[in-house]
């Protein structure tokens, strides 16, 4: 079986097409079990892509391909928007990478796009060429939810121990940093930094200048001051450094200086005054312990890491070979193993807003009820399932902020909050929804999307309307044994006898509910 969900896009909006349903939330069998499942993770960096492919087995994860090259598809982008030469090669890139998925044939495939694809106003030209390449969606993720993945990588590759380690990532356009314990991510945030764009703001010619490397660490010292406070006051035992440049870094100190994979400041002050004794990047090659493919970047990744260690008084940083590659792999096994964060995300954003818990999953079961009559003939996908039920738990979050047109206020809450867990677009879908639960149905919102994914949309909101429908009569009397059809877009619902007689607010309500369906183009009879 392949999961092969797929997104279209626009420059912010991709909506999930039909997948296969075999294993949903109404049919997978109990105690279904994951062993010696393959699962495959791709990491879209804005300077390098990875590819993992790793086996299940026991619970653990075993590799069995790693695959990595260096594309900058952030490189050269003008005016907010990809180069044309960057994205070809990183289109090259990926049919190898189909190659790879094609022989190893996984279960489950993530794809992921990080900072370049959060920021190119052309973003959905490339992912839409990259999901045609691969066969499989691109998940465009937050800065913060890369953070919290790169740290779930790094933590499996170090003691399970009860210390607290700062964990930093410079990627090509962004720069993570973490504050966890264990497996548990506490403090994260991204900020807009990274080897390829300042190589592009500060050393676009191949240049090494004194003025330049200064100019280069005071934008990322400052940049880091935002941080500084917060993360200083929780504090950390270790730091530890993940990903490309600080490898880079933790190579070369090593190569010269004969210490363990291990920066240290001392360490990085006689670098960067060796590294300014060169005049371009072509020269680094003198540099023992520096790969050819690292030193158009290596001086802007210096910079960087000068600045942070300076920022946040770091002392020394272990180097982990974990990165966001793994921490997308571990986080496919937790949910394969039924331990899904974005179930702790959902429950955390209902206890923060004091949302009514009974309620909500009242309005939930009702929901899943309805979805698993017609999940077949409207041809939703498992991902359809847990989005809605997801929906419903969250569906009154917007009381918090007042009881008038509160379903527009939970739709902004979605949308603003870091859901850890969740994608941009996954995190786009829920606050639609519950944007769309009651009240005029919001046609014009759906109006920006397009052909089926637009309709399946639709389908869920109707689904989720109708369950909101029913949240006044199941404390009273249970839910009724409700029978619902559909074909095409005509909805017909089947009470016991009488049923609605004895419920003449739940008749009335379905009365309103016909004139916002119709809206949408939906009929509905009882």
């Amino acid at each position: 079986m392949h999961d092969t969900i797929r997104f279209l896009s626009e420059t912010n909006s991709l909506i999930p097409l039909p997948a296969d349903t075999s294993t949903s939330a109404c049919t997978r069998e109990p105690g279904f079990n994951d062993d010696n499942i393959r699962v495959a993770a791709v990491d879209l960096g804005s300077n390098s892509f990875h590819l993992l492919v790793a086996r299940v087995t026991q619970g653990e994860l075993r590799p069995m391909e790693a695959h990595g090259e260096r594309v900058q598809l952030a490189a050269d982008m003008r005016n907010g928007r990809l180069d044309n030469n960057a994205m070809a090669r990183s289109l090259e890139c990926l049919t190898r990478f189909r190659q790879i998925l094609t022989a190893r044939e996984p279960d489950i495939v993530r794809v992921v796009g990080t900072n370049a694809l959060r920021a190119a106003k052309n973003a959905s030209e490339f992912t839409d060429k990259a999901f045609g390449v691969l066969g499989y969606p691109v998940e465009v993720i937050s800065g913060r939810e890369e953070a919290r993945l790169v740290y779930l990588g790094v933590a499996h590759t170090l003691a399970d121990d009860d210390r607290s380690r700062l964990v930093v990532d410079i990627g090509g356009g962004s720069t993570e940093f973490i504050i966890g314990r264990r497996f548990r991510a506490r403090l994260t945030e991204s900020l807009h930094m990274g080897c390829v764009s300042w190589r592009d703001k500060y050393f676009a010619n191949g240049r090494i200048r004194k003025k330049s490397f200064n100019r280069a660490y005071q934008a990322a010292y400052l940049e880091t001051l935002n941080i500084r406070s917060a993360y200083r006051r929780v504090g950390w035992d270790n730091a530890v450094g993940s990903s490309g440049t600080l490898n880079a870094i933790a190579e070369v100190l090593s190569a010269q200086h004969d210490h363990r994979q291990e920066i240290t400041r001392a360490g990085l002050d006689a670098l960067k005054k060796e590294l300014l004794s060169f005049s371009c990047v072509d020269d680094l090659a003198a540099l023992p312990g520096l790969k050819e493919h690292r030193r158009n970047v290596f001086p802007s990744g210096v910079a960087i890491c000068c600045a942070l260690f300076d920022a946040l008084e770091i002392e020394s940083m272990q180097t982990s070979g974990g990165a966001l590659r793994e921490g997308v792999a571990y986080e496919l096994l937790g949910r394969l193993s039924h331990e899904d964060v974005r179930e702790r995300t959902v429950s955390a954003l209902m206890t923060r807003y004091d949302s009514d818990a009974d309620n909500a999953a009242r309005v939930e079961e009702t929901a899943n009820h309805l979805f698993c009559q017609v999940q077949d003939s409207w041809r939703l996908s498992e991902v359809d399932g847990e989005l809605l039920r997801w929906a419903a738990r969250l569906h009154e979050v917007g009381l918090s902020i007042a009881h008038s047109q509160f379903h527009k206020h939970g739709q902004y809450l979605i949308d603003n909050s870091d859901l850890p867990g969740f994608s941009i677009i996954e995190q786009k879908i829920l606050g639609l929804l519950v944007r769309s639960h009651r009240r005029k149905f919001p046609v014009e919102q759906f109006a920006l999307l397009h052909g089926e994914e637009k309709l399946r949309l639709q389908r869920l909101a109707a689904l989720l309307r109708l369950a909101v429908v029913f949240k006044y009569v199941v404390p009273v009397d249970g839910m009724p044994v409700i029978r619902f059809q559909v074909q095409d877009n005509q909805c017909k619902l089947e009470f016991p006898d009488k049923w609605l007689v004895r419920h003449p607010l739940t008749k009335a309500e379905l009365e309103i509910e016909k004139s916002y369906l119709r809206a949408a183009g939906f009929e509905l009879s009882y």
